[in-house]
């Protein structure tokens, strides 16, 4: 029998670290190149196709987007890495409040970082997974669009791709917001983390 999936609320859009939510239950950053499918997947997780915003417009996500999931944890969707089309102002922007983000944000457990199983390994995704090992943030890897391959397609591209990262994932998922595909692995997996996570002492009681 399938377990009642948890309710998923946008809760705010910001960059400015002292007005994103309270750091008190545990936050996964759901990250990746622009148009890989963030949006699609917090949507395909939630079960509500217009939760977060979808756009055939790369470089749409322009802040850190926050969403509760039940009532211990939060998705932060992060802008998208990788699009060209942006001003180089917007691009530095970007990285500075991506890094004080994963350098500071206190409840943040781990980092999904979506990859299109379609493509070969990017020099930015490794890149990012380096910038990950860096703040010693722990991430799992979410293959996206896996309903555009057939199976021995699909497993070739995944040991590809793992074996091309410069550090290990804990664990990774195939998924497809076409299909709900990994939406339950997904999920499970957050609610497990999410209650091993302690909220630091000085936003308790």
């Amino acid at each position: 029998m399938k377990s009642t999936p948890p309710p998923f609320e946008y809760v705010s859009s910001q960059l400015d670290q002292s007005k994103m939510p309270t750091a008190d239950r545990a936050e996964f950053a759901v990250a990746g190149r622009s148009n890989v499918g963030k949006s699609s997947l917090i949507n395909m997780l939630a079960g509500h196709k217009g939760l977060a915003r979808t756009s055939g417009q790369p470089g749409k996500t322009q802040t850190i987007n926050h969403y509760k999931v039940g009532d211990r944890a939060y998705l932060a969707d992060l802008p998208g890495y990788g699009y060209a089309r942006v001003s180089q102002n917007i691009r530095n922007e970007w990285s500075k409040h991506l890094k004080s983000y994963l350098a500071k944000r206190s409840n943040l457990c781990f980092v999904l970082l979506l990859i299109d199983c379609r493509v070969e390994p990017r020099p930015n995704d490794l890149e990012f997974a380096r910038l990950l090992s860096q703040y010693h943030r722990p991430f799992a890897i979410v293959f996206t669009k896996t309903d555009k391959l057939k199976s021995t397609a699909l497993k070739k591209q995944t040991g590809v791709f793992l074996a091309a990262l410069p550090c290990i994932p804990q664990c990774y998922f195939w998924s497809s917001s076409e299909t709900g595909r990994g939406r339950e692995e997904i999920l499970e997996f957050v609610m497990e983390q999410s209650h091993l996570f302690r909220a630091p002492a000085k936003l308790k009681g």
